[in-house]
C-alpha cells in the first residue's frame, strides 16, 4: 500500500496572508524564497512551497489576486455609477489613505510598492502591475466624463489631465504613507483636492448663470 504524502504543516489561508504581507512589505524583487519558506508558517519546506504555490511568481500572482478582493476593494466606489462623481472620487481617495495608513499591514498600496524598483528580468512583474493599475486610472477618467456629461464640469474640462492628476495623487499616497506621514495629514490633503473640484463646479455654476 502506497503511503500518504505528508500533510501540510500551514493553512494555506494563512500562508496567503503571510506572504502578502512580505510582498508588502520588501518588494518582488527583494522578497526571495529563502524570506518566503521562513515566514510562512512556521517556516516550510521548499517541496511544500513548491506543492503549494508552484513558484515565487505563481504565489505573487495568486497574492495580487487576493489583494484586490480584499484591501484594494478601497477603490470600488469609482466603479458605481449610482454615486455621483464627486462622491464617488472622494470615497476612493478618503478610503485609500485610510487603508494605506493604517498599522495592521505594511504602509502604501501593495499594487505600488512592491516594484518600485525591479530588475530586468522581472520587467514582466511590473508590465502585470501596470495594467492592473490602469484601470484605476481609466475609472477615473470615466467618473469625470460622466461629470461633464450630467453638466457637473464644464465641458470644456481637459478629461485625461484630470483624470491623471487624481490618478497621481492616488499614486502618490503609498509613498507618502512610507516616509511616516500621517492619515490626518493625507485625509485633509483629500479636501484640498474636493475643494478644488468644487472650485470648478462653481465656476461652471456662474458660466451657466451669465450665458
Amino acid at each position: 500500500m502506497a503511503q500518504m504524502g505528508r500533510p501540510r504543516t500551514f493553512e494555506r489561508d494563512q500562508a496567503l496572508q503571510q506572504a502578502m504581507h512580505l510582498f508588502w512589505q520588501y518588494g518582488y524583487d527583494s522578497t526571495s524564497l529563502t524570506l518566503l519558506k521562513a515566514n510562512i508558517g512556521n517556516g516550510i519546506s521548499a517541496p511544500s512551497f513548491y506543492a503549494a504555490f508552484g513558484s515565487k511568481e505563481e504565489l505573487f500572482r495568486e497574492v495580487i489576486g487576493h489583494y484586490i478582493t480584499t484591501y484594494g476593494q478601497v477603490t470600488n466606489s469609482l466603479w458605481d455609477e449610482s454615486l455621483a462623481p464627486r462622491e464617488a472620487i472622494e470615497r476612493t481617495l478618503r478610503q485609500s489613505v485610510k487603508m494605506q495608513t493604517e498599522s495592521s499591514h505594511p504602509k502604501g498600496c501593495l499594487l505600488v510598492v512592491s516594484t518600485t524598483t525591479c530588475s530586468p528580468e522581472n520587467i514582466h512583474i511590473q508590465q502585470f502591475l501596470t495594467q492592473h493599475r490602469l484601470t484605476t486610472h481609466d475609472r477615473f477618467t470615466q467618473c469625470i466624463q460622466r461629470a461633464v456629461d450630467t453638466g457637473e464640469l464644464t465641458a470644456d474640462t481637459n478629461i485625461d489631465a484630470y483624470a491623471t492628476s487624481l490618478y497621481s495623487f492616488l499614486l502618490g499616497i503609498s509613498i507618502q504613507a512610507r516616509d511616516g506621514v500621517s492619515g490626518a495629514v493625507l485625509d485633509a490633503a483629500v479636501t484640498e483636492i474636493m475643494r478644488h473640484w468644487d472650485s470648478r463646479v462653481a465656476r461652471s455654476q456662474s458660466k451657466y448663470l451669465h450665458d
